[in-house]
């Protein structure tokens, strides 16, 4: 599994999170905690967004807490919304094209967790994505595949209603190929204002998600990169985090998005 960070809030230094905390995502790329695999070294990225409608990505396969680069570009970089990830590959060749986040247009999207048995169904699922999103899909990960279709069914309009639709399809193919490993699901997503996260899964044991708001400022993360009793939240298995630009945080259940769907 994977470690990400997601930040939106007053103009910062990319290395105020991504470097300095004492848990930082840095640190969490050789000694994560609240995960299965304690190293996530198949590679690094960050996106972040300035005066330009779309955002700017810096994405490398060497390990984050081995890259100079990295730490020079969180030391220069400023911005009040930005993304960031460490990736412990889980089956995909470590490669800058599988590096997250990937962007799209002024989207970016960040994923930890996997489709159970993906190579039973990454034909049938990378047929869905309409040619022109695939013709930019340059990597191989299921994250990627799932980013792709969740843009065709919609997350531009309505983040919440085509993730959830984009979860029901995968799911939905998985049962057809008679696959028993679970889905876990946790990302973010972003279009360079609205920011939301996902947490979910088949088995209802989704990977971590925390998120802690102060004076306006948000900050989402996989594990806590500072004490966990600062003031950490943990959002709800089956849900996701909605933060609209100038409005207050909510919480709806992702569970509840997918049911709907359903009937």
């Amino acid at each position: 599994m994977c470690r990400f960070l997601a930040y939106r809030g007053e103009s910062i230094f990319l290395a105020d999170l991504v470097c300095a905390p004492a848990h930082s995502l840095v640190h969490q790329s050789l000694h994560a905690i609240e995960t299965k695999t304690e190293t996530n070294g198949d590679g690094f990225g960050i996106g972040w967004y300035r005066e330009r409608r779309e955002p700017g990505v810096y994405r490398e396969v060497r390990p984050a807490w081995s890259d100079e680069n990295l730490r020079s570009l969180c030391d220069q970089v400023r911005s009040s919304l930005f993304f960031a990830h460490v990736r412990a590959a889980t089956g995909t060749a470590t490669m800058r094209a599988n590096c997250h986040p990937f962007a799209h247009g002024r989207h970016l999207f960040m994923h930890n967790g996997q489709i159970g048995g993906y190579k039973k169904i990454k034909r049938r699922l990378e047929a869905m994505i309409p040619d022109g999103l695939y013709d930019t899909r340059h990597g191989t990960t299921d994250s990627e595949a799932i980013f792709l279709l969740a843009l065709a069914n919609g997350l531009a309009e309505d983040p919440v209603a085509a993730m959830a639709r984009t979860l029901k399809i995968v799911r939905g193919l998985m049962d057809e190929a008679g696959i028993d490993e679970p889905f876990k699901f946790t990302a973010a997503v972003t279009d360079g204002e609205d920011l939301y996260a996902y947490r979910w899964s088949c088995d209802a044991q989704p990977p971590t998600l925390y998120f802690r708001e102060v004076d306006g400022n948000l900050l989402i993360v996989s594990e806590p990169i500072d004490d966990k009793a600062k003031g950490w939240q943990e959002v709800p298995k089956g849900c996701s985090l909605i933060a609209r630009a100038g409005r207050p945080i909510e919480v709806e259940c992702l569970n509840e998005a997918m049911g709907r769907l359903a009937a």
